[in-house]
């Protein structure tokens, strides 16, 4: 069970992607939060024998907050948001690589979703999905369920008694899956998904929230999406999980099976599922109109780059993405990732990037504002992991940096803990307890991305109170 929220100041180092383009890293900084996991005030330059007065001028005392000072190694940072992963698929995490989707499906992935019709072997892994997703530092986390209404609200359960933020979809999926896993009809699967829209709004939790989740175009007959539709116009602020441009063979299925719409991307527009808050995933082989019907319908991408290698999908083009203006977040996509941890998808993401860089066949554009043909940054790493997630699932106002009036969602992290062989930072002669300038806590914060495990997220709060992390109570 999660910790109660209890009014905290913290003081030490603070590091958030602010935009794309910029981190803004703060060694001396004060942070305070209320007892509602609120982010009261935030202070970047605060000398040591100034915090009282800092906390005075803000109306706090010292002695009525739980002081958290920070050391060296250590920073505050917003937790990562997982725009897309399958939880039923972690059993089956780490094999089948010697398939593509379609066939990786069939022979590795439905048998392992099917076991979930039992309740009791869903609340066992589920438990320990949960959990683990939280230690890696994840804060907020759309899952895909199975196509079981029990087993979802069993999810649904655990994320509200553990306290995650998480997005959790029951799967429509009424044909071409297999004999034994899959609905029986449409009729029997928009039933199911308006069950578990009210129940889990009876939980009343506005951390846990329902998503429509078509499994993928294949997946659902037509008069399953157009009901789809229909309950996607019935809530309008409802986010939507689906599937797109993954795999060839996928995208050539579905234009046998939709042969009206023009593209893979029009088939989720024809039936109003493609709008602000759609979190498509992947999205590899789009093409040019649909990369601006996306655009134009204010929709998103979860960028999986260790699933799309792993099942050898491809590699989407997250820069041009970018240059367009369409919003991107990162996803795990366990099980075709093979990692639960956000970090594994960033440093991914920058490999992806570099090898379109150098297969690009013409130079880069010159102008600092594009990324096209060029290795992402560790700014719009950092901002698709966290801020460009929380955009992408329309959070962005309430979570994904440590910005005074959104809930605190973050991650203690500690770069000379954890025993990972070259992650280790070593305190240098003459630097006291903090980080003492911002190169030096940069240059922790990259070797964290590219070298660090769950051993360096030491705790992990959602809206104020303790889920998770390495050292968790």
């Amino acid at each position: 069970m999660a910790q109660r929220p209890t009014r905290r100041v913290f003081y030490g180092s603070l590091v958030h992607a602010t935009s794309l383009r910029h981190i803004q890293a703060c060694p001396r900084a004060l942070i305070g939060v209320s007892d509602d996991g609120v982010i009261d005030w935030v202070l970047d330059d605060v000398d040591s024998a100034s915090i009282q007065d800092a906390m005075i001028s803000k109306g706090w005392q010292i002695e009525d907050v739980d002081f958290i000072e920070l050391g060296f190694g250590q920073w505050i940072m917003p937790g990562f948001v997982d725009t897309h992963t399958h939880a039923p698929q972690y059993p089956n995490m780490g094999i089948g690589g010697q398939y593509e989707l379609l066939d990786w499906l069939k022979n590795v992935t439905f048998p392992t979703e099917a076991k979930f019709e039992d309740v009791e072997y869903a609340k066992k892994a589920y438990t320990s999905v949960v959990q683990r997703v939280l230690d890696c530092g994840t804060t907020t986390c759309c899952y895909y369920a199975t196509l079981h209404l029990q087993a979802t609200r069993v999810l649904a359960d655990i994320c509200h008694a553990k306290g995650q933020r998480a997005f959790i979809g029951k799967c429509n999926m009424d044909r071409h899956a297999s004999e034994t896993y899959q609905e029986s009809s449409p009729a029997q699967s928009l039933a199911d998904t308006e069950t578990i829209i009210s129940y889990i709004g009876s939980l009343e939790d506005p951390l846990v929230q329902p998503i429509l989740t078509p499994r993928f175009a294949i997946a659902c007959c037509d008069d399953l999406l157009a009901g789809l539709g229909t309950i996607a116009s019935q809530h309008p602020d409802m986010a939507i999980q689906t599937h797109i441009s993954e795999n060839p063979s996928e995208i050539a299925f579905t234009g046998e099976l939709f042969p009206d719409c023009d593209t893979y991307a029009h088939v989720y527009d024809k039936f109003g599922l493609l709008r602000e808050k759609t979190i498509l995933a992947h999205g590899v082989h789009l093409k040019d109109d649909e990369l601006d019907l996306i655009k134009s319908r204010n929709a998103g991408i979860s960028h999986c780059p260790t699933s799309n290698f792993h099942l050898s999908s491809g590699i989407a083009n997250v820069a041009d993405m970018l240059d367009r203006g369409i919003k991107v977040g990162l996803g795990t996509d366990v099980s075709g990732g093979y990692s639960p941890s956000i970090l594994t998808a960033i440093q991914h993401a920058s490999i992806a990037s570099k090898v379109l860089a150098f297969q690009a066949s013409s130079p880069p554009d010159s102008s600092p504002s594009s990324f096209s043909q060029k290795q992402l940054p560790l700014s719009a790493l950092l901002y698709l992991a966290t801020l460009g997630g929380a955009d992408l699932c329309g959070l962005s106002s309430v979570i994904g940096t440590i910005t005074p009036g959104k809930q605190f969602d973050a991650i203690l992290v500690d770069v000379t803990k954890g025993g990972v062989e070259g992650i280790w930072v070593e305190q240098e002669v003459g630097e006291e307890l903090g980080v003492q300038n911002k190169a030096r806590l940069l240059e922790m914060l990259e070797k964290f991305l590219f070298c660090g495990d769950s051993r360096n997220v030491r705790t992990v709060w959602v809206k104020g109170r303790v889920v998770g992390g390495a050292q968790k109570p």
